[in-house]
């Protein structure tokens, strides 16, 4: 005795139809760990042709606290701030 199958929600896409694979594509994807996103995809356009760079400094207690306690972009706020002050404090 044979039962019908059931229809597919989706129907079935030939892997060779799928899309190329490019260092754009990877760069802009979201990456997720399961259900958990790990890494949300860069948006097209947005590298930076100097981007950031990254380095450890270190503040006092109450310095980074006030700064974290300005909400999220705390770091580039902080960053404005220096550049501000750099452009009248420094002779280069």
């Amino acid at each position: 005795m044979n039962a019908k199958l059931k229809k597919s929600a989706r129907p079935w896409v030939d892997p060779d139809d799928a899309p190329e694979v490019t260092a754009q594509w990877v760069a802009e994807a979201s990456l997720y760990d399961g259900d958990k996103l790990v890494r949300r995809g860069r948006p097209v356009g947005s590298v930076k042709a100097t981007p950031k760079v990254s380095t450890t400094i270190r503040f006092d207690a109450d310095v980074l606290a006030k700064l974290k306690a300005t909400g999220r972009g705390w770091q580039t706020r902080a960053n404005d701030a220096l550049r501000e002050w750099l452009k009248t404090h420094s002779s280069v």
